[in-house]
């Protein structure tokens, strides 16, 4: 009871409401408060308040989180590390949206045609790391910078080259421009680097499609990967590379529970991923 409570108050903090932290633990939203009631009572301390359509931690769940967390991700993770994964056991592999749209998109129709036991979520990286941490998710596709303290085995597919889209014809670096959100811990390394080019990041967009699109109406140049250029099917005559950009690239990787990968299928899976990755412009 005391796991499964701490469980839940972990996904409430990630998800902000009951209904959604039910939704990925696959329980109703009474189960969800009946499981932070009991832990309340258990602990003696409240650990939510109702704000708005939403749930705000308090102190001491904060603080029982920050303490809790690291170890209680590894627990679940080694619990996973306990299950056989056969054929037909759920793959689950979690990606970054981005990711699925520049690459997955056309690949896993056909590879579902062979093994149909895979589902795919997207979440952006640090979700994704955690997920795969816990074992919530068999195998991680993301984007972006990832920590070293991880505990995973993560290979690195790419560096994949970011692009200027614009509806202005370009012949320098802007000095301003739409980028993705830079407070996401995977994407803030690129601040020092905009910084060091005299680029002032002047929107941040959770989705690279609305900041193409904004950009392509004249908003603002709009940073870009390369995947998603192509995706989209950006004309080149919007699209700008430049030099000084080389520097400025998004790692691409996958990562794994390294009991996971000595797995075959999830080797042959991680190999149809790698092998749709391009390996330079």
């Amino acid at each position: 009871m005391l796991l499964e409570g701490i469980e839940t108050l972990l996904m409430l903090s990630q998800e902000k409401t009951m209904s959604r932290a039910g939704s990925q633990l696959y329980i109703s939203q009474s189960a969800v408060s009946k499981r932070i009631s009991l832990l309340e009572k258990k602990l003696g301390k409240k650990l939510i308040v109702p704000d708005g359509r939403y749930i705000r931690l308090t102190a001491d769940a904060k603080e029982l989180i920050d303490s809790v967390a690291p170890t209680f991700q590894e627990l679940q993770g080694r619990l996973y590390d306990q299950h056989a994964l056969q054929d037909d056991t759920l793959i689950r592999l979690d990606c970054s949206e981005t990711l699925v749209a520049g690459y997955l998109n056309q690949m896993m129709g056909d590879y579902l045609q062979q093994d149909s036991a895979i589902t795919i979520t997207t979440h952006h990286t640090p979700r994704i790391v955690e997920r795969v941490q816990s074992g919530q998710a068999t195998l991680g596709f993301c984007a972006g910078y990832i920590t070293s303290s991880h505990g995973l085995k993560v290979i690195q597919l790419w560096e994949e080259p970011f692009v200027i889209v614009s509806q202005q014809s370009l012949t320098e670096l802007p000095k301003k421009i739409l980028t993705n959100d830079l407070g996401n811990p995977a994407n803030r390394y690129q601040l020092d680097i905009l910084s060091q080019l005299g680029i002032e990041p002047l929107m941040q967009m959770d989705s690279y499609t609305a900041s193409v699109q904004l950009a392509l109406g004249g908003v603002a140049a709009s940073l870009v990967p390369l995947s998603i250029i192509n995706a989209l099917k950006i004309e080149s005559q919007y699209c700008f590379s430049f030099d000084e950009l080389k520097p400025l690239y998004r790692p691409v990787h996958l990562c794994v529970r390294a009991n996971t990968y000595r797995n075959e299928r999830i080797k042959k899976l991680m190999k149809a991923i790698a092998d749709v990755v391009p390996t330079e412009s």
